[in-house]
């Protein structure tokens, strides 16, 4: 199953906690044996599964990172790694926080993390980003220049985005490369987006399965395209490499808004006859509502 949304999108009724830019204690010396051995299974399995699966980079920023299987990570010494590398820094939060919020974090380089984790029932699927998503699915992409400036970039135009009712379109774009991207790599596909690489069942669903589209990435195309926040996706959208992301933080995607806002937006399994289709899905798994193949 797919983890859980976005970030910024549908804080809901989540009362805002004392500070204005929502960010809490970690609170680290209050997590139980219970906690930290939730944290253990996903790291360990996750760690098992990934070599081979996720870039060179995200592999690199976990082995870099002072991140293991014993205990939850302090967001402290990430934040003194993370600093001394690209800038950026993580920031506790109690879960979901409102748009502008979270774009001003980015902006900023401050990596907004939710504190709590999954209940050992929830292992594969919750609604709300967790430590285990944020931190094992987000940081170690964070270690690598190229991403860190994406990311950053990303929260400025989130800022533009909201002023121009665009977040829709944005959105779309952050999920299916930040969240659900794939990386050709000279030995093959492989994971970079955190939403898969946080998930032991998805991590394998994307490259293994018959059953979803993987398509090259095309910014216009992917900011029509819808994408599914309750199972694996349809299509995954598939870049060249890293830098391919930076130079579209480079564009002025006031054209591209006026351009697509005015077009019908795309189903997540549909295919353009103008995609470059690195792969055509059958599209079992989502016509049946089976187990992935």
């Amino acid at each position: 199953m797919t983890p859980p949304p976005l970030h910024g999108l549908a804080a809901g009724g989540l009362a805002p906690p004392h500070s204005p830019d929502w960010t809490i204690d970690q609170g680290w010396a209050a997590y139980g044996p219970a906690e930290h051995a939730t944290w253990k299974t996903l790291f360990e399995r996750q760690s098992r599964l990934l070599p081979g699966r996720a870039c060179d980079e995200f592999v690199q920023g976990m082995l870099d990172l002072p991140m293991s299987a014993d205990e939850i990570p302090d967001f402290r010494r990430l934040s003194e790694v993370l600093s001394r590398r690209t800038g950026w820094q993580v920031v506790a939060v109690p879960g979901l926080v409102p748009d502008d919020v979270f774009f001003d974090h980015l902006a900023h380089r401050r990596f907004p993390a939710g504190n709590f984790i999954r209940s050992p029932q929830q292992l594969d699927y919750l609604e709300e980003p967790d430590v285990f998503h944020d931190v094992f699915g987000h940081v170690p992409m964070l270690m690598n220049p190229v991403i860190a400036d994406f990311i950053q970039a990303y929260g400025q135009g989130g800022l533009r985005a909201r002023q121009r009712g665009c977040l829709t379109q944005l959105a779309r774009l952050y999920w299916y490369t930040v969240e659900f991207g794939l990386l050709q790599q000279s030995d093959g596909l492989r994971i970079y987006g955190a939403g898969i690489a946080s998930s032991y069942t998805e991590s394998q669903f994307c490259l293994d399965s018959p059953s979803p589209h993987r398509i090259r990435l095309d910014l216009e195309r992917v900011m029509r395209t819808d994408y599914r926040i309750d199972d694996f996706q349809e299509t995954y959208f598939v870049i060249r490499s890293l830098d391919e992301l930076l130079q579209m933080a480079a564009i002025d995607f006031a054209p591209l808004y006026d351009r697509v806002t005015g077009l019908p937006a795309l189903e997540p399994g549909t295919v353009l006859p103008q995609d470059d289709v690195l792969h055509r899905g059958d599209g079992r798994y989502h016509h049946r509502d089976g187990s992935p193949s």
